[in-house]
Parts: structure tokens; sequence; C-alpha cells
């Protein structure tokens, strides 16, 4: 369903996250405690440092990890917290290569209902019950993921005309829009 994603704010990195499920899952477990256009450039920053075009999930995991984390690290780092994120990335992709036989896209592919997708991403390391339903909004919103039930196992993030997270973001306008509404959440708490 997509074709052109507006997550990374560079033309290059979202096209690498709409055609590389694993990508996108990096992408979103980078999406914590930095800004949402660095998390999902990340996954093309790693990719150009291993010198692929691609991530491949078995590949990520079977690497040093103190190699891995040193090249998260360098400057720019990928993350905020370099060394702990390249951890959490390995700890995923070995747990996709194990599950899903290194095929990201089948962790929604193969899933029958929302619940089901939604337990299944939760049990991603790393990945806790809003960042699951986040996902699950994105890849329904502009995937075109929509198994039975898929807006009510995002919640609140899968509401058609949200403004709640990255799963509603397609250009310039829906981005200040998203970051309006988290504003007002975050005013919202402290009240």
């Amino acid at each position: 369903m997509v074709t052109t994603l507006h997550l990374a704010g560079d033309p290059k990195a979202d096209a690498l996250l709409a055609r590389d499920p694993f990508a996108l899952l990096v992408g979103m477990l980078l999406d914590q405690q930095v800004p949402m256009e660095k998390a999902f450039s990340g996954p093309a920053v790693i990719a150009e440092r291993l010198g692929t075009t691609t991530l491949d999930p078995a590949a990520v995991a079977a690497h040093d990890p103190e190699e891995f984390a040193a090249l998260n690290s360098r400057t720019p780092a990928v993350h905020r917290f370099p060394g702990s994120m390249a951890a959490r990335i390995q700890k995923v992709a070995a747990y996709v290569a194990e599950h899903y036989d290194n095929d990201t896209a089948a962790i929604w592919s193969t899933a029958s209902t929302g619940a089901e997708l939604l337990k299944r991403l939760k049990a991603l390391p790393g990945f806790g019950e809003q960042k699951a339903k986040i996902m699950v909004a994105l890849l329904g919103k502009q995937f075109g993921v929509q198994a039975e039930g898929w807006r009510e196992a995002a919640g609140a993030y899968g509401e058609e005309g949200s403004t709640r997270s990255v799963a509603d973001v397609v250009d310039a306008d829906t981005l200040a829009r998203v970051r309006a509404t988290k504003r007002e959440l975050k005013r919202a708490a402290k009240a």
C-alpha cells in the first residue's frame, strides 16, 4: 500500500524503511528519547556503515556486539544511547532470525487478527505495549496491514483521523499536528 514514507525526513532513509521490513522495525525500536526523524533515519545510517543496502536480521544478530556498538556510536551516533540501543537491535534481530526464519514481514503478514499481531510485536525485545500498538497502527494505516481487529488492537493510535503518533505522519503538516498533539498530552498529564 505504501509507496512513500515521511518518517526520517530523508528520501533515501524513508525509501529503506518502505522496502525493508527489518529496517522499519529497527526505526520503531529506536523511536524513544530522540526525535522521530533521528530514530527512523537510524536504519539507513546502520546499513550504510555496514556497507549494505538493507538490514538482514541474521547478519545484524551475528555481528560482533562490541563492533556493532562502536558502529552505532560513531559520530553522528545512531541514537542518544548508542551502546544500549545497539544491543537491543541485535536482540530483536536474533529474535526475528530465530522465530520468523529471518523474515520480518512474517510477523505481520501471517497474523490473522490485530490481537495476534499486537501479541507478536509485544513479544519482541524492546517492544512494550505502547510501541507495539503504534507499530500496529503504522502497519495498518500506511502499509495496508489490516487484519481483523487491527484498529482495536492499536487502541487510540488506530483511530481514523488521529494525530497521535508516527502512524499518522504522511507529510510535514501531519508531522506538525502529531507534535502538537503530543505537546498537549504532556501538558494535560502534568496538570
